[in-house]
């Protein structure tokens, strides 16, 4: 037996879910050990597209810009667009702003898009990159590319477990105080656990339901071909394949993904294969480098029955599996990571009980319910849309149908990639560490948010008159705003944050504005930028902070 390395979190896994959760333990000083199969970062594209809940997270950190510096040019369109093939007849379109048009439109929207950031067309493989290149600044965290986690054994106080190299054969122990199972779909962690898939999966579309065959693709000839304006989303509809592309650099390099047909063998196809499947996406043959072949299925509506069993956890696709409409599984992962970080960091540091770490499930599981029903309602809008032959006709039916096609395929287009009710809308409500005030919050709807300070959900975003967002204000740990010209006495929370060892700081902001958005003169906001409680006085100060920050569960 070797001598164990030591590590306070033992992360299986370095997907968005496993580096997201090393930064945000490492930030906050624990000592973290990640551990990862592959090499380096993804290669594949596999999800494209960054939610502005996800961006809004990434400014936290302070690298938003550099993940908005990714992917496409600044002036690439973001558009999703349908077709009956590339080259054939446009189905519909919805335009949004460029990269470069997206930090400075921002600024002039309000109602549901009131944010920091807007959404970010960029494949995983470069945000992978980034929070890669972040971890690896944080002293405390130690990443190891090339190894697996080969065992563990929970044994109370320590979790034990045994790493080994996936060439070569070398092994090392490892004992660390809590294991994190960010293994992806296929997750070790969650099988030893015993833990089971709920909810539902196989579904049957003509797009969207069964397997797909994905290429990564270098197309240097695709928009001297393409006959219609520049788009980031292109989806090919006809009756003889469904499909959708992703551009990922904007130049040359494209994410291909097809509907394969009851009674095709897609695992044995070739870059041939490859080639004339593109074809009939594009309507003609141009020259294509073929990257990487594989497949995947389409179907998934699953959510793991439980996230947490004594000190190991799961999260991101280890957790839940969906079929990617809306671009969920990638950014709910990464909210998982946020939600899990700051209340590992708080129970290992002293500041709350280990009983803080049942919430994690408490208030994750609900919302990866939530969005991957979500996922599948906007498969079913696509996924059952039956394209005909007439489709691609050049008649009178043709027209017909394709009139009838651009009408389904306009508002579907709107329901899945116009969401800022899924982006933002996600809450807590029922969490122990929620302190409900007796309000309602809106309700829950995919394409529309209203911006409410009722506990539980994100804070109401502004724009303040410095030019910053109103969450550049906020604290990375604890924050307490005090709004209004007239804001209460808060010395009250700033005793008992000290007494509770929590990291607290008072923000003012006087304008009146913001205490009118707020309903209330404070506010306190979890680290996870959730709205913990609010109230016009501090009387009860000791007391919401003790509820807040997970004191109060299990009579701790």
């Amino acid at each position: 037996m070797n001598e164990p390395l030591h590590a306070e979190v033992l992360i299986a896994g370095g997907g968005p879910f496993g580096l997201m959760l090393a930064l945000e333990l490492g930030k906050r000083g624990v000592r973290c050990l990640l551990v990862e199969p592959k090499p380096g970062t993804a290669y594949n594209p596999q999800a494209n597209a960054t939610q502005a809940r996800t961006m809004e997270h990434f400014r936290r950190h302070g690298f938003a810009d550099a993940v908005r510096a990714q992917g496409l040019p600044p002036d690439h369109p973001t558009d999703i667009a349908y077709f009956t093939r590339y080259c054939g007849h446009e189905l519909a379109r919805l335009q949004l702003p460029t990269a470069a048009q997206a930090s400075q439109t921002v600024r002039s929207m309000g109602g549901s898009w009131s944010a920091a950031e807007l959404p970010h067309r960029v494949s995983q493989k470069f945000v992978e990159a980034i929070l890669l290149d972040q971890v690896r600044r944080l002293p405390g965290v130690t990443l190891q590319h090339g190894w697996r986690l080969a065992s563990f054994e929970d044994q109370g106080q320590t979790v034990r477990a045994r790493v080994e190299a996936t060439e070569g054969g070398a092994v090392q122990d490892v004992q660390a105080r809590y294991l994190i199972g960010a293994d992806g779909a296929r997750s070790f962690v969650r099988q030893q656990l015993g833990i089971a898939w709920g909810g539902a999966t196989g579904f049957k579309r003509d797009f969207m339901g069964g397997k797909m065959f994905a290429v990564y693709l270098r197309a240097p000839g695709f928009y001297e071909a393409f006959p219609h304006a520049r788009a980031w989303m292109y989806v090919s509809v006809n009756a003889q394949r469904r499909a959708f592309m992703a551009s990922v650099d904007g130049r040359t390099e494209f994410a291909f993904h097809a509907a394969v047909h009851e009674g095709e063998d897609a695992d044995r196809w070739t870059a041939a294969d490859a080639r004339r499947i593109f074809a009939e996406a594009l309507g003609r043959e141009i020259p294509i480098e073929v990257l990487s072949v594989l497949t995947w299925t389409a179907g998934h509506a699953l959510v793991a029955e439980r996230l947490q069993h004594g000190r190991v956890f799961i999260g991101g696709d280890a957790a839940h599996l969906f079929t990617p409409t809306g671009g969920l599984g990638y950014n709910t992962a990464v909210e998982d990571a946020v939600n899990l970080g700051w209340k590992l960091a708080h129970v290992l540091q002293g500041r709350a009980p280990a009983t803080l770490l049942d919430s994690y499930e408490t208030e994750r599981k609900p919302l990866a319910l939530r969005n991957t029903g979500y996922a599948r309602q906007f498969a079913d809008s696509v996924g059952l849309f039956a394209a005909t032959p007439e489709l691609e006709a050049d008649s009178p039916a043709g027209a017909t149908a394709r009139a009838a096609a651009s009408e389904h395929l306009n508002r579907h287009v709107r329901l899945e990639f116009n969401i800022p009710g899924v982006t933002f809308g996600g809450r807590y409500d029922g969490s122990p560490l929620i302190v409900p005030d007796g309000s309602t919050p809106p309700p829950d709807a995919p394409n529309t948010y209203v911006p409410t300070a009722c506990p539980g959900g994100r804070p109401p975003h502004a724009w303040l008159v410095d030019g910053r967002s109103l969450y550049d204000s906020f604290h990375f740990e604890w924050t307490l705003l005090a709004l209004g010209p007239q804001a209460p006495d808060t010395t009250p929370f700033a005793r008992a944050a000290q007494a509770l060892g929590l990291d607290l700081r008072v923000v003012r902001h006087e304008a009146p504005e913001l205490r009118a958005l707020y309903e209330a003169p404070l506010a306190l906001i979890r680290p996870d930028q959730i709205v913990a409680w609010r109230g016009h006085d501090a009387d009860a100060a000791a007391s919401v902070l003790a509820h807040a920050s997970g004191r109060l569960l299990a009579g701790a």
